[in-house]
């Protein structure tokens, strides 16, 4: 037919953005939210945090996300126990360090943004109150817009944390305020399957991706958890990177709890080197999140 030719030299002309060449594996090893009680290999020592970060890093993690617990095995924002943390994984790994600043559901606005005193490579920047089974995780605009302008003066490169697709609305509210972050790039993390946020399915998790604003220069994923793998294969399969870990899921099948964290960044890896996009290595994370390098020669 006539208009056959043109159609296929247009399609031909057509040029469609290339997936990312590999792929970053983040582990967030411990959380919040479980107890050490329930579940005893959860990471929560220093001494624990740092054996899980060099073996996560040796199985494929380039970026660590942790949250701090006390000598009680309880959450904590204490400056000290972050300082430490910080440091102590810094030279056991040269893995990028990303402290949370969400703490628990229950530390107060003022000492989350404390955080940043620590010095990590990267902080967490949720993008907005969402419910949290039955609490309330609060993320007003007024902190968030502080913690940004925190962020960026101290040279620490954000991720932005989506639990729901309201979050991206107000990720684009912040750029347009503020502008970039410090670095230059744009990496957020759509975190699904929170009861309250975003379900942990295929669909939800590509319609956040399609309003993603322009400026977002890579995104990962991580699915609560039995929606952990369908979310790893969506977002491998739609150009996006992994968030994995204990923070995120316990188990690692039916019936089959994880007993280590380095077990989930495997399966990740694998999943990863199956799609032909190889985990990253630290120095090439560090690159694609333009990263301010605070290591000691």
């Amino acid at each position: 037919m006539p208009g056959m030719a043109n159609d296929a030299a247009h399609i031909k002309n057509v040029t469609t953005p290339s997936p990312p060449v590999g792929t970053l594996v983040i582990v967030a090893p411990t959380g919040a939210e479980t107890a050490k009680a329930d579940c005893p290999q959860l990471p929560t020592t220093l001494a624990e945090l740092v054996e899980t970060a060099v073996a996560c890093e040796a199985a494929g993690a380039a970026l660590i996300h942790i949250h701090v617990r006390n000598a009680q095995h309880l959450p904590s924002l204490d400056p000290v126990l972050l300082r430490e943390t910080v440091q102590a994984v810094r030279e056991a790994t040269s893995m990028v360090i990303q402290l949370s600043t969400g703490g628990s559901v229950h530390d107060p606005l003022e000492k989350r943004l404390t955080v940043l005193d620590a010095g990590p490579d990267s902080c967490s920047l949720t993008c907005g109150t969402t419910n949290f089974g039955d609490d309330v995780f609060l993320n007003p605009y007024p902190f968030m817009a502080q913690l940004y302008r925190q962020a960026q003066e101290r040279e620490i490169v954000p991720e932005f944390e989506l639990f729901d697709l309201g979050h991206v609305a107000a990720l684009r509210r912040l750029i347009d305020a503020f502008g970039l972050p410090y670095g230059g790039k744009v990496h957020v993390d759509f975190i699904t399957g929170v009861p309250g946020g975003m379900p942990g399915t295929p669909a939800a998790l590509l319609a956040g991706v399609q309003a993603l604003p322009a400026e977002v220069t890579s995104w990962a994923a991580t699915g609560i958890g039995r929606s952990h793998l369908p979310i790893a294969a969506a977002a491998l399969a739609s150009g996006g990177h992994l968030r994995v870990g204990m923070e995120d899921n316990l188990n690692f099948a039916k019936g089959r709890p994880v007993q280590r964290n380095d077990e989930l960044v495997s399966r990740a890896a694998d999943l990863a080197r199956l799609m032909q996009r190889p985990p990253l290595t630290t120095e090439q994370a560090r690159a694609m999140l333009s990263v301010k390098d605070r290591r000691t020669a």
